[in-house]
C-alpha cells in the first residue's frame, strides 16, 4: 500500500474540512507558527493549509511539497515567488470572508460614530441622565461620504452596504475595474480631502506598501474617521495616531498591524480614541467555517490530481496540478 500523503495544518482547521481531507492525506497541526517550527514540520508534507505567515524559504525545506492552500485570500502569507520556482501550487479562497470583513468595517464605523457601549457603562454606572448626555456628540453615517480605498471584492461589499446606510460612496483603485452605478472614482488626494470616513480595503503590494501616507492623512477632514481591515503596512499608523490625539482626525480603527501580534508597548495601545482590534475582521463562525471547507476541498483536488479551482500561479506553472 503506497504510504499516505501527509498535510500540514499551520493551524488547526473546522472539524468538517478534518473530514474531507482524512480520507486522503495524514493531517499533522503545527504544534506553534514560528518559521524553525513550520521549516521543520513541512518536511515530507505534500501539502500545507496556510493560516500563518510561511517563511520565505518553506519550500527549500520541503521536497515533497506539491501544494500551499491558503486558509483565506491573502497571500501574503505565502511565497508565491518561491512556490512557483518549486513548483508548488498555490492556492486561495476570494471571496470566502468578504462578508465578515464587510461587516467589520461597519461595525466599526458605529463604534466610532456612536459608541453605545459607554452609554450602557454609564447607565449602569452613573443613571439614566449621565447616559443621555452622551448621545449628543454621537453622529448619524446615512448622508456622509464613504471613501474605498481598494475596490475588489471588499471593497465592493462595503460600498453596497455603505449605499444601504444612504451615504455617497466614492473610491479609488489601482486596477482598470468599471465603478458600479453610484459609486464614483476618484483619485487619492480627492478621496482623502472628502471622505467622512475612510475604508482601508486593499491588498498589500510594494506599490500599495506605505499609501496611506502622513499627507494623505492630513488632507482628512478632523470629523473624519479611517479604518484599516487590509495590511498594517499600507498605512502609516504613526501619522494616524498623532493625528488623532492632536484633534486632527475624530478617531480610527486598526485591525492589522506593522508587526503581529501588537506589542505591548505600541504606542497606539496609549490611545483611547482609536478602535484595536487583534487582526479578527475575516474571523465569523460563519467565515471561518467556510474558509476550512474551502481550504480542504482545494487540497482535496490537488490530492487527486486535480487542478484546484482558484489556482494563482497556473500560468506560471501550466495547466498541470
Amino acid at each position: 500500500m503506497a504510504e499516505r500523503p501527509i498535510v500540514l495544518l499551520t493551524n488547526p482547521i473546522h472539524p468538517d474540512a478534518v473530514a474531507i481531507l482524512e480520507p486522503l492525506a495524514t493531517l499533522v497541526t503545527a504544534p506553534d507558527a514560528r518559521h524553525d517550527t513550520l521549516r521543520r514540520m513541512a518536511k515530507d508534507a505534500v501539502g500545507i493549509i496556510v493560516r500563518a505567515m510561511m517563511p520565505e524559504d518553506i519550500c527549500d525545506h520541503a521536497p515533497n511539497l506539491k501544494a500551499m492552500v491558503r486558509h483565506g485570500v491573502g497571500l501574503d502569507f505565502i511565497p508565491v515567488e518561491a512556490a512557483t520556482r518549486a513548483g508548488v501550487i498555490v492556492a486561495n479562497l476570494p471571496g470566502s470572508n468578504t462578508q465578515a470583513v464587510a461587516e467589520y468595517f461597519f461595525t466599526a464605523l458605529t463604534h466610532l460614530r456612536r459608541p453605545l457601549y459607554r452609554l450602557d457603562a454609564a447607565l449602569r454606572a452613573d443613571g439614566w441622565d449621565a447616559a443621555r448626555a452622551l448621545a449628543n456628540p454621537t453622529s448619524e453615517i446615512g448622508g456622509t461620504t464613504l471613501g474605498i480605498v481598494g475596490f475588489g471584492m471588499v471593497g465592493s461589499r462595503v460600498a453596497r452596504i455603505g449605499q444601504g446606510f444612504g451615504m455617497t460612496v466614492i473610491a479609488a483603485d489601482r486596477g482598470d475595474r468599471a465603478m458600479p452605478e453610484g459609486v464614483e472614482a476618484v483619485d487619492l488626494p480627492t478621496l482623502f480631502d472628502r471622505a467622512d470616513a475612510v475604508a482601508i480595503s486593499c491588498a498589500l503590494t510594494e506599490e500599495t506598501r506605505g499609501l496611506v501616507s502622513a499627507d494623505l492623512i492630513a488632507r482628512m477632514k478632523p470629523s473624519a474617521v479611517l479604518i484599516n481591515m487590509a495590511r498594517g503596512p499600507i498605512v502609516d499608523a504613526m501619522a494616524v495616531l498623532a493625528a488623532v490625539d492632536a484633534g486632527r482626525l475624530a478617531g480610527a480603527a486598526f485591525d492589522v498591524y506593522d508587526t503581529h501580534p501588537l506589542p505591548p508597548e505600541s504606542p497606539l495601545l496609549a490611545s483611547n480614541r482609536l478602535l484595536l482590534t487583534p487582526h479578527v475582521a475575516a474571523i465569523t463562525t460563519t467565515s471561518m467555517h467556510a474558509m476550512s471547507v474551502g481550504a480542504a476541498e482545494e487540497m482535496a483536488r490537488i490530492l487527486r490530481g486535480e487542478p484546484p479551482k482558484n489556482f494563482v500561479n497556473r500560468d506560471q506553472l501550466g495547466q498541470r496540478p
